[in-house]
């Protein structure tokens, strides 16, 4: 494999930071969920003691677990900042509840430079890799698949052995299923999933014992 990745997990809601790097160290940022002081400390350490150079920040989808650290990443490494085409209205509903689940300290997530579709493909240095609209759990959700190294960075689509919730804004159980098995289950048994809580997994287990299939 031409690409490293490595994964932090951060903040109460257990989410995984999913960083992308290539022979260059150019370096993909995606769904930063660094809070705390120590957190982002974590992040930074890890990116300079690696000599890594990011070059993007990238979210599958804006629930507040996974743009906590947007405003930070793009401030510390003047980055662009890459979004779904129908995740904006959610980002920007993250200031209007965050101090219900206890980030009164919020920073406000800047808004996207890019937007990104169903179908695109994307480049940064020697990665090159398609977005692809996986909706239900939120209205925008996209993933992020890496075909020739076999990955994809999912986000809440799925999860091992689960999948996303659909009790929040812009879930739909339906959706988030015909997602799944067009946009998800549709790839190469052998790639890996990152998920954005709990461990990897592949499309292949997946697709024999996710109990989404049970309904």
């Amino acid at each position: 494999m031409d690409l490293h990745t490595h994964v932090f997990t951060f903040n109460p809601f257990q989410e995984n930071t999913v960083l992308v790097w290539d022979t260059q160290k150019n370096t993909l940022i995606f769904d930063p969920g660094c809070y705390t002081k120590e957190e982002e400390l974590t992040l930074t350490n890890f990116i300079e003691i690696n000599e890594l150079k990011p070059v993007a920040l990238l979210n599958t989808h804006a629930h507040i677990d996974h743009v906590l650290g947007n405003q930070f990443v793009k401030s510390k490494y003047n980055v662009p900042f890459l979004l779904g085409e129908n995740e904006v209205s959610t980002l920007n509903a993250v200031a209007q509840y965050a101090h219900l689940y206890g980030f009164e300290g919020y920073k406000l997530s800047p808004q996207p430079d890019q937007l990104v579709k169903d179908g695109e493909w994307l480049f940064f240095g020697d990665m090159s890799f398609q977005v692809k609209f996986c909706a239900g759990h939120s209205v925008g959700h996209v993933v992020f698949y890496f075909e020739s190294e076999q990955f994809v960075v999912n986000g809440d689509v799925l999860f091992q052995g689960s999948f996303g919730r659909v009790d929040l804004p812009g879930g739909d159980l339906e959706t988030l299923k015909h997602s799944i098995h067009t946009q998800l289950f549709t790839l190469p048994d052998e790639t890996i999933v990152f998920c954005g809580h709990g461990p990897k997994t592949t499309i292949g287990k997946e697709k024999r014992y996710n109990y989404i299939l049970q309904f």
